[in-house]
């Protein structure tokens, strides 16, 4: 993914050096950035070639004047002339417009852009080199005794900035019409040469996998910029869809920097099940900084910590256990964790502001046809390799929008991918997986899986003895989105083994959060959308594994909140009512509500269970919350920091303990109803 930068690209913003600057000062910086300048002798330009060579060369000259300045001209007792300072300032704010252009000369992820705005590059290549000209000419030479090699550079210099006059280069030109005769073939549904194009990628720098997922990345998101009119939006979407054809059809192979976007596709999931109160330390309640581990397993940050045992402390703050050694252990995982956080949510906040559904070019609608049909083919008649990367494509391209999802449902990839799921090489049937749950969230993808028969059962199929954890992970979140057409819904939860499977990932030791939050808001969405899957949940033995999993210490805030709000739907029927409160459902969603480690939306998901008990189970509960002189404390606070529907319900809640606590003569409650509360 190309970071996003402050500075936007073709745009120089430079500082003029104050008035007061020394001029040995001025000058060391000069040589400074000449050389950072000179750096990009070595690196390849896109576009403008001759032009930017000739322009370094002017730069090495200068730098050569630089240092006969820095050695030491002016004669003792005068001072250094103010024209000449104001000529090194003037070259100095050139110098630094001319290294932030070398900068978007040679990015990466920029090429294909840089080629097509060759001629403002130019343009900006004249400007500059008539300002360096403008600075000679006002140096005095004359009154700064250098030697007269040095005057003859400076005039030489002169002359030819003078004369110099920045153009694209013939093979630029060539490059560009390549370009947009492509976008031509595109919009008339015709294949281009692939020679031709493998030409135009070898002009610009694109010769690899990783720098065509650069371009594409680098143009998204220049196309969500601000300012931007309707035909810069067509031109970049062009683009787009042009690079992506390169990417899909034309390149072979997928080079090493694939494992990065995979590792990317890992944090994603870690971070969507991840609640930031995770992140938090338990003493300053401030997310840490440098996380570290003590004896009883608990993460501190490591300045909290170090606070509490100079206070005279020998306890862990959490458990109350005295501690026979304080030695500190770096949690590496939670900071890896903490980072990827803090870097997902500079994207998030980025993509938020820009969310806008930008339309497609016609050029690049007709070349995201011609690659779907293109990996279509690949999945039936392509060799292992080739289907490798046509699994890799289709499961970017099914990421990334709707519009391609469809696009590849109608090329009928679906078929082939569910033929796949049940390959034996463990990568095909993941990438395969990964591809079917990203179509399963559009409808027309949706019944095209389930529609095409045995569907359905192929996914927990996956979810029960799929090769990889990723794969039946996967699986689970298919369920999820395919579970909200309650026919699927009705179907998913006939087949014995699906809501088992999705339970045996809830308790799984070797799954993560996002993992075990993926099955349960799986369940949930069965419990929703079909009244028969009650049953079949509650026959599961879903209820002894959702209140061990509340119980324990090791999961994150976002499952137990997943836990209980699946709690909260069983016990909406009396037999899911009894279920939980014969194994202490009661005591426990009291104990959550009241605890101060758990976030309000998690307490909102403790009163609807709470209210869901008590309406069914009447007197008793309510009786029995009654007894708790911390319930109606926790309700007031969840009533607080509750939304409009949570709020209602805490007040439903409140209302109904007040009401049987006014009714203090009637009869007592019937006694052990149930076992336990």
């Amino acid at each position: 993914m190309i970071p996003t930068q402050n500075r936007r690209i073709l745009t120089f913003t430079a500082v003029h050096p104050c008035e007061s600057v020394s001029t040995t000062t001025l000058i060391d910086s000069l040589i400074k950035i000449a050389g950072e300048i000179l750096s990009f002798k070595s690196k390849h330009f896109s576009t403008n070639k001759r032009s930017l060579k000739e322009t370094l060369r002017h730069v090495l000259s200068l730098s050569i004047i630089f240092q006969e300045i820095r050695v030491g001209s002016t004669p003792a007792g005068r001072s250094f002339p103010r024209s000449a300072i104001l000529s090194l300032s003037e070259l100095h704010v050139v110098f630094q417009k001319l290294k932030y252009l070398l900068q978007d000369c040679t990015r990466e992820g920029a090429k294909l852009y840089m080629l097509i705005n060759s001629d403002k590059i130019s343009a900006h290549l004249r400007v500059l080199t008539r300002s360096i000209s403008t600075c000679l000419d006002t140096f005095p030479v004359g009154s700064i005794d250098l030697p007269e090699e040095v005057n003859e550079l400076i005039y030489l210099l002169l002359r030819q900035t003078r004369k110099y006059e920045a153009r694209p280069d013939r093979d630029d030109k060539r490059a560009l019409d390549s370009v947009y005769w492509f976008f031509n073939l595109f919009e008339n549904r015709i294949k281009p040469n692939r020679d031709e194009v493998i030409r135009v990628l070898d002009h610009i720098g694109v010769r690899k996998w990783s720098d065509c997922v650069k371009e594409i990345a680098f143009i998204q998101e220049e196309i969500t910029m601000e300012k931007k009119d309707k035909n810069e939006i067509e031109l970049l979407s062009s683009l787009a869809g042009f690079i992506c054809y390169c990417r899909c059809v034309v390149l072979q192979g997928i080079d090493e920097e694939e494992d990065e976007d995979n590792k990317q596709d890992n944090d994603d999931l870690i971070i969507r099940g991840l609640n930031v109160d995770d992140l938090r330390c338990p003493i300053s309640l401030e997310i840490m900084n440098d996380p570290v581990v003590l004896e009883t397993g608990h993460t501190y940050d490591r300045s909290s910590i170090a606070k509490w045992f100079s206070a005279g402390n020998i306890t862990c703050p959490k458990t109350g256990k005295n501690l026979v050694s304080t030695v500190l252990v770096d949690n590496v995982s939670i900071k890896q964790l903490i980072q990827s956080y803090f870097n997902q949510e500079i994207d998030h906040k980025s993509k938020k502001k820009k969310k806008t559904s930008v339309p497609e070019s016609l050029a690049a609608e007709e070349a995201g046809k011609l690659i779907a049909g293109f990996l279509a083919g690949e999945l039936i008649h392509g060799g292992a390799q080739e289907m490798v990367k046509a699994l890799v494509e289709i499961r970017i391209l099914t990421k990334t929008n709707s519009s391609n999802r469809s696009r590849l449902v109608d090329a009928g990839v679906v078929e082939s991918l569910m033929k796949l799921l049940r390959s034996g090489d463990p990568t095909i049937q993941e990438n395969a997986m990964a591809a079917v749950l990203n179509l399963s969230k559009d409808i027309s993808g949706k019944v095209r899986i389930g529609g095409g028969g045995g569907g359905l059962e192929t996914i927990v199929e996956v979810l029960n003895e799929g090769a990889r954890r990723e794969s039946r992970q996967h699986a689970a979140a298919a369920i999820f989105y395919l579970s909200s057409l309650g026919d699927y819904s009705r179907s998913i939860g006939e087949i014995s083994d699906s809501i088992p499977g999705l339970l045996r990932i809830v308790k799984g030791c070797d799954y993560g959060d996002s993992a075990k939050r993926n099955a349960l808001i799986a369940i949930r969405s069965l419990l929703i959308q079909e009244s028969d899957n009650h049953w079949r949940v509650l026959a599961a033995g879903s209820v002894s594994v959702l209140l061990d999993l509340v119980r324990s210490g090791e999961i994150g805030d976002g499952v137990k909140a997943d836990s209980i709000a699946v709690l909260a739907k069983i016990a909406e029927h009396p037999d899911g009512m009894i279920s939980v409160l014969r194994r202490g459902g009661l005591k426990l969603a009291v104990k959550v509500l009241g605890s101060s480690e758990v976030s309000p939306g998690t307490k909102q998901h403790c009163v609807v269970l709470l209210l869901n008990l008590c309406v069914n189970g009447g007197s008793d509960v309510v009786g029995a919350l009654a007894k708790d002189p911390s319930v109606i404390g926790s309700l007031y606070t969840a009533l607080s920091n509750g939304e409009c529907g949570g709020g209602r319900k805490a007040s439903a809640l409140i209302k109904m303990i007040h009401e049987f606590q006014e009714r203090k003569t009637e009869p007592g409650l019937e006694r052990e109803r149930f076992t336990r509360w």
